[in-house]
């Protein structure tokens, strides 16, 4: 068994259910980049179609079912904060899903693998696939599963990342969503470090270095914040 093999077999295993199907789980795991563009390569952009309708039926009924007063403004703003592609991401890292993907080796060289973007579509992917294969009891058990945290986390007030705050800065004044390119990367294989740009139209970039792409990211957009009451 190879480590991709390897890799699906966890990711099989994290979300408790084995697919019939194994090519409908190996399109859910393909990113478009693969083949690159060829029309023999099935990948999974219109299973995230599916699954984030799916996802979504899922999530407003549990809301509905946990919040029976709720106003609809209240269930709108509650599905906001669960129904997202940094959500979505994060919990494909959680069951193992960025080791599965399957995505060309010119995307992941420039962090396909680790975008919030990519796993969120990819995890969306895997929830139409289980609903094809299995029914829309089992999405819903893995939906609500995986979701566990986030919904006891409702009432909780959450603390928003720098990501989140540069980038709700940007379109509250009609700017486009900043941009962040992996410029340089060091280090050996097992403890690498990224320098990430982050580029936000009609102001000078910022660099920062992390461990991890989501650490550099955060950070530079964190100096790109601090900017915000004098060169912003």
């Amino acid at each position: 068994m190879n480590r991709r093999d390897a890799a699906v077999a966890e990711l099989q295993g994290r979300i408790g259910y084995s697919f019939a199907d194994r090519e409908l789980l190996e399109r859910a795991l393909t990113h478009s980049s693969v083949g690159n563009g060829a029309t023999k390569v099935r990948h999974n952009e219109r299973l995230e179609f599916l699954g984030d309708r799916v996802l979504n039926l899922i999530v407003a009924e549990h809301l509905a079912q946990l919040q029976p007063e709720a106003r609809e403004g209240v269930l709108s703003k509650l599905m906001n904060q669960l129904v997202n592609y940094q959500a979505c991401a994060e919990v494909a890292r959680a069951i193992g899903l960025p080791d599965a993907l399957r995505v060309d080796a010119s995307a992941t060289k420039v962090g396909a693998r680790d975008n919030d973007r990519v796993l969120g579509d990819a995890c969306e992917a895997l929830i139409a696939a289980l609903y094809i294969d299995a029914g829309l009891e089992a999405a819903r058990g893995f939906v609500l599963m995986a979701w566990t945290k986030a919904f006891s986390e409702l009432d909780t007030p959450r603390l928003k990342d720098s990501k989140t705050l540069l980038q709700e800065w940007a379109m509250a004044r009609g700017l486009p969503v900043p941009r962040y390119e992996v410029v340089a990367t060091s280090g050996p294989a097992h403890a690498p470090r990224f320098t990430i740009e982050v580029q936000l139209q009609g102001y000078p970039p910022e660099r920062a270095e992390g461990g991890s792409k989501r650490e550099a990211e955060k950070a530079a957009a964190e100096l790109m914040l601090r900017k915000r009451d004098t060169a912003l």
